[in-house]
């Protein structure tokens, strides 16, 4: 940022650092924080904070659990139901330069590019080959505390329930989210 005078002189010049958003989530396994870029996925940050306001992740769970690959909640309640109350779908913004590295938090969607809404994923090991697949998944933040809790959530056993499959057999309840910066 810099002021001029009357003249067009810089008479003084500074920079401001916003700090990038923080979510807290408490899981029944731990605690885990997340750091969010709102600079290169700012409608995937937009529309994960817009969730995390209204309160719509807590009781939800992490529904899907692939050991060696990702974690993936936000979009079900206790007994597998499938949550209400979505928003709509955003825009896809794969190709923002972030990949699906281990420990990334990326947004779920269906086989429409499109079609992301409350779901999200933590990627377990470096996925680059989602940041292209299908038309890519959209990274939009990182874990920057409790990995360990993301670690043990992909170490439950999982099976098929009500036709979905990759389920944890207990589950992996999400009790509250919360944006802490």
């Amino acid at each position: 940022m810099s002021v001029k005078d009357t003249e067009g002189k810089v008479v003084f010049a500074t920079t401001l650092t916003v700090p990038k958003p923080q979510v807290a989530l408490v899981t029944s396994m731990g605690s885990i924080l997340f750091e969010l870029d709102p600079a290169k996925a700012p409608v995937s940050v937009n529309n994960f904070l817009g969730y995390v306001r209204q309160g719509f992740y807590t009781n939800t769970l992490f529904h899907r659990v692939i050991a060696g690959f990702v974690v993936q909640g936000g979009g079900y309640t206790t007994g597998l139901v499938k949550k209400s109350g979505l928003a709509a779908p955003i825009a896809l913004e794969s190709n923002n330069g972030l990949s699906n590295l281990r420990g990334t938090l990326a947004m779920a969607r269906t086989n429409d590019l499109n079609s992301a809404t409350s779901e999200f994923y933590v990627n377990l090991v470096d996925n680059v080959a989602l940041d292209t697949l299908n038309g890519g998944y959209a990274v939009f933040g990182a874990v920057v505390q409790g990995m360990g809790v993301v670690d043990t959530i992909a170490s439950q056993t999982t099976g098929t329930m009500n036709g979905i499959g990759d389920v944890p057999l207990s589950e992996v309840t999400i009790t509250s989210v919360t944006q802490v910066r």
